[in-house]
């Protein structure tokens, strides 16, 4: 396979997840995948904690989201009556008006701050159950500035499939973002070309407009082009890819190969397939068959495509997680 160095992404993580004991009693949270990622210095991180920021220490009496009669919410220190609310939005509008460039954020879940889509949210600063579960102050910020880079908390990224498509939104974006700030024409299509088979894995109709993009029949100044093409990309990888979508990219993979395969090789390569289908093996036993062949028939196209390592080697173990499972990844945990 073509072996080509990767981009360094930038994310913007919670500070308490591997880099500080900044958590409210001291704590810090250890998470293996962001540690394989910070010792590799495969990825640039923007370690931040909004609570420390705003002056609340470490140690500091917990914060909590209260949401008044009046429907407005607050972010109280229940020991102390203390009301943040304004410290808290104004560094979070701040920090995010001064990141210049970001491909993610990988965020603390829970957090009254930093939490993303769990954070429970208080009738009263006292004891009382929580009225539902929805985003912390930092954490509505980034989704409110940031809408289309991947957005993560570290609790669900323990589902091998999300962490894949955060690694792989966070790479990809990247890899676009330096052709974005210093490629011409045909730089946009060799990159499309290259991720061509990853597009159509996430989502076919996208990809479609994408080329159409390439194809620049509006005639579209280079950079307006590169403006559409990055939000078309950003849009296409929102959403996680269906699980049965890699099926439908590795049977477009096998007519690259075919006609050089013998009848039992091809049987037993869709064989492979419907066992991945039926959650009986994992993907990763199909990408490694098509794989052999690429290298086997050197077939330049396929060699290059980055559905087949959107993301470097060795962050994720591989096991019957990998396997196709009917779940809902679009939102639910």
């Amino acid at each position: 396979m073509d072996e080509r160095s990767l981009a360094k992404p930038k994310v913007v993580i919670s500070k308490c997840i591997e880099f500080d004991h900044c958590r409210y009693n001291g704590d810090m949270i250890g998470n293996e995948l962001v540690r394989k990622l910070k010792e590799s210095g495969m990825v640039e991180f923007i370690p931040v904690c909004m609570e420390s920021e705003i002056g609340l220490g470490v140690p500091r009496d917990p914060i909590r989201i209260v949401q008044g009669k009046d429907g407005i919410k607050r972010l109280i220190q229940p020991a102390t009556g203390r009301d943040v609310t304004e410290l808290a939005t104004r560094f979070s509008e701040e920090f995010m008006s001064s990141l210049k460039e970001v491909d993610g954020f990988l965020l603390k879940s829970r957090s009254p701050s930093c939490g993303i889509r769990d954070t429970k949210i208080y009738p009263k600063a006292e004891d009382a159950a929580a009225l539902s579960r929805e985003a912390g102050i930092f954490g509505e910020a980034a989704m409110v500035r940031f809408p289309l880079v991947a957005i993560e908390d570290e609790n669900r990224l323990r589902n091998i499939k999300l962490a894949e498509h955060f690694l792989t939104r966070i790479f990809s974006f990247a890899s676009w973002r330096l052709v974005e700030a210093e490629g011409r024409m045909g730089d946009i299509v060799e990159w499309h070309a290259d991720n061509k088979l990853l597009l159509m894995m996430y989502n076919q109709k996208e990809m479609r407009a994408l080329g159409n993009l390439v194809a620049n029949h509006g005639g579209l100044r280079l950079e307006e082009l590169k403006l559409a093409y990055g939000k078309s990309l950003h849009q296409a990888l929102s959403k996680p890819p269906r699980c049965t979508s890699p099926i439908n990219v590795l049977q477009h993979c096998l007519g690259y190969v075919s006609d050089r395969l013998t009848k039992g090789e091809r049987d037993f390569f869709l064989q492979q397939l419907e066992m991945y289908r039926d959650a009986r093996i994992p993907l990763s036993v199909c990408l490694g068959i098509m794989s052999s062949w690429v290298i086997r028939f050197q077939e330049p196209y396929l060699a290059r495509q980055t559905f087949f390592k959107p993301f470097p080697d060795g962050l994720l173990e591989v096991g019957v997680t990998d396997s196709c499972e009917w779940r809902d990844l679009s939102g639910k945990d």
